[in-house]
């Protein structure tokens, strides 16, 4: 039997050292038997809001207290592709809401209206998704590449970029110098 982790945060282990995943934290928006899918919430690349709106929306103008809002690489999956993760809900295309707190838009019509302040009051921008296949995301989790936790709006939308995984891993109760670089079971 699967438990489910979908509306969790997954927590890198210090162990985890693949580029893409060293030191992140994910928003687990989907995990069912047919796998998992996420967003990292706290790997900035080299673009921000006014880039963006730029090439979604090239018409358009973003306020100047938003522009250098930075993007997430959001995963090594299409990234290519924007996800946004925001709250409140609205009505934009390509929306899905995940939970009371948490919704994703993969549509560009919401970059512009963040960009305008008419778009949701919180949200992260990402390019790409983590993705994992069928049991894949079990056998990390065994292996101790990953804590969980469940996901707050504290934690995605109000901690600094740079603080997120220290003050997810603190949210469990540990410091992040108590984790071990080694794997193992006890």
């Amino acid at each position: 039997m699967i438990t489910n982790f979908a509306n969790h945060l997954l927590i890198a282990m210090p162990s985890l050292i693949e580029p893409s995943f060293k030191r992140s934290v994910i928003y687990l928006c989907e995990h069912s038997e047919e796998g998992a899918m996420g967003v990292v919430l706290n790997i900035p690349i080299e673009m921000n809001l006014a880039e963006m709106v730029e090439q979604a929306a090239p018409e358009s103008e973003v306020i100047s207290q938003k522009a250098n809002q930075p993007i997430i690489k959001g995963g090594p999956v299409s990234p290519d592709r924007g996800f946004i993760l925001h709250y409140p809900h609205g009505q934009w295309e390509g929306s899905m809401k995940l939970n009371d707190e948490f919704t994703i838009t993969t549509s560009k019509d919401i970059v512009e209206c963040i960009g305008n302040d008419k778009g949701p009051e919180k949200q992260i921008i990402t390019l790409g998704y983590a993705g994992w296949s069928p049991g894949q995301l079990e056998t990390e989790l065994a292996d101790n590449a990953w804590l969980t936790i469940p996901a707050s709006h504290e934690l995605v939308f109000d901690t600094p970029l740079h603080l997120r995984w220290s003050s997810a891993i603190k949210a469990l109760g540990i410091e992040p110098w108590q984790l071990t670089e080694q794997a193992g079971h006890a």
